[in-house]
C-alpha cells in the first residue's frame, strides 16, 4: 500500500494518560529500534500520516546503555526524520527513556541532555523510567525525576515493568512529598501476556485511578502477527512462556480471521478493550503496517470490548506467572481488567 492508494479515514481517538497526564492518542508509535528498520522516505511518509490522523505520539529511546549497548542510532534517525518531514516540535509528542542500569553513576540530568541532543529537541513531553538489574533507591529516583521536570526537560513520567512494590512506593512517596508521581505504567501486555497488567496488584492501581496502562510488546516481537521465529532482538521472555506464545499463533490467526480482522488489528484492539489502557505502544516498519493498525479502531467499534475480551480469553498463556511484578510462579491468578 502507498499513500496514493485508498487510505483509512479513521481518526485516532484520545484517552487520558493517567491522573496527572494529558489527553494523548491511543496509538503510541515507536518501540525498540523502530526508526532504523525502514527507509527515510518511508519514515517521513509514516510520521506525516500519523500526525494527519491524530496519532502524533512517538516513543523514542537512546538504547546505548546496559544490556542494550549496541551503538543504536534509532533516536538520531527519528530526529532527522521529523525535520525532513517538516514537522514543528508543537506538532507531536515525544516520550523518551530514562534507564536505571547505570543509575546513579549516570545521572538523569546527563542522560536527558544527551538523549535530547541526539534527537535534536529541547525537551520531551513524557519519559519512561526503565527497569533495572540492581536494587535502586526509589525515593531518590522520584526526587531526581522531579529535578528533571523542574529543569523543563519533560512534564510527565511513567514506569516500565517495575515490580508492584516499587510502583506503589513511588506513588506514595510522591504524594507525601508533594512531588510529581508517575502517571502511567508501560507494561508487557498482549493477547498472550496479561498477568502483570490484569493481575490483582497493578490491576488494583489501575482500578483506583492511580495509574494508567501503556501496553507494550503487544505483538511479542512479531510472534503474534505470524513471525514465529523473529530474527531481530526482542524483549525479555518473562516467566519463560515464549514457546507457549509461539504455539498460540494459529489460534490468534484463526480468531482474527473469524472477526474479519488481521492479527495486528486484533492485538491492538484487545489492548484497547481494557479500560485501564490509555494507549498502545507498537512498532511498524512500513506504511502499510500503520494503515493496517488503524483498522483496530474499526474492529473495536464493530465487535465491542466485551466480545473481544471473551473471544480472546483462552489465549492468555502466562496465568501461572505472578502478577505482582516479582514474576515468581504461582497459581490462581485472578483478572481485574478483562
Amino acid at each position: 500500500m502507498t499513500p496514493d492508494e485508498a487510505l483509512s479515514t479513521a481518526a485516532v481517538p484520545t484517552r487520558i494518560l493517567g491522573p496527572s497526564g494529558e489527553l494523548v492518542p491511543v496509538f503510541a508509535l515507536g518501540s525498540w529500534n523502530t526508526w532504523d528498520r525502514m527507509s527515510r522516505d518511508t519514515a517521513v511518509t509514516l510520521v506525516r500520516r500519523a500526525c494527519a490522523v491524530g496519532a502524533p505520539f512517538f516513543d523514542v529511546g537512546n538504547y546505548n546503555l546496559g544490556p542494550h549497548a549496541e551503538g543504536a542510532r534509532t533516536d538520531i534517525l527519528f530526529g532527522e526524520t521529523m525535520r525532513e518531514a517538516g514537522l514543528s516540535r508543537e506538532d507531536y509528542l515525544v516520550c523518551g527513556k530514562l534507564w536505571l542500569w547505570d543509575y546513579p553513576n549516570t545521572s538523569f540530568a546527563d542522560w536527558m541532555r544527551d538523549s535530547l541532543d541526539r534527537i535534536g529537541i529541547d525537551a520531551a513531553d513524557y519519559v519512561v523510567v526503565g527497569d533495572h538489574l540492581d536494587p535502586v533507591d526509589i525515593r531518590q529516583v522520584v526526587l531526581d525525576v522531579q529535578a528533571e521536570i523542574d529543569a523543563g526537560r519533560f512534564r510527565h513520567w511513567g514506569i516500565n515493568n517495575w515490580p508492584y512494590e516499587e510502583a506503589l512506593l513511588a506513588l506514595d512517596f510522591a504524594a507525601a512529598e508533594g512531588l510529581t508521581p508517575p502517571t502511567f505504567a508501560q507494561l508487557k501486555y498482549s493477547l498472550a501476556r496479561r498477568s502483570m497488567a490484569e493481575g490483582e496488584f497493578y490491576g488494583r492501581l489501575f482500578a483506583q485511578g492511580r495509574l494508567a496502562l501503556q501496553a507494550s510488546d503487544v505483538f511479542e516481537g512479531g510472534i503474534l502477527v505470524g513471525k514465529t521465529r523473529p530474527e531481530r532482538r526482542i524483549g525479555a521472555d518473562v516467566g519463560g512462556v515464549r514457546e507457549q506464545i509461539v504455539a498460540s499463533w494459529p489460534r490468534v490467526r484463526d480468531l482474527a480471521a473469524s472477526l474479519d480482522a488481521t492479527p495486528a488489528q486484533l492485538g491492538i484492539a484487545f489492548c484497547l478493550a481494557n479500560p485501564a489502557t490509555a494507549n498502545v505502544l507498537f512498532g511498524v516498519s512500513s506504511f502499510a503496517q500503520f494503515e493496517d493498525a488503524l483498522g483496530a479502531l474499526d474492529l473495536l467499534d464493530r465487535v465491542g470490548a466485551d466480545r473481544l475480551a471473551t473471544a480472546a480469553a483462552d489465549l492468555w498463556v502466562d496465568r501461572a506467572v505472578n502478577p505482582d511484578g516479582t514474576w515468581a510462579p504461582t497459581a490462581g491468578v485472578s483478572s481485574i481488567a478483562g
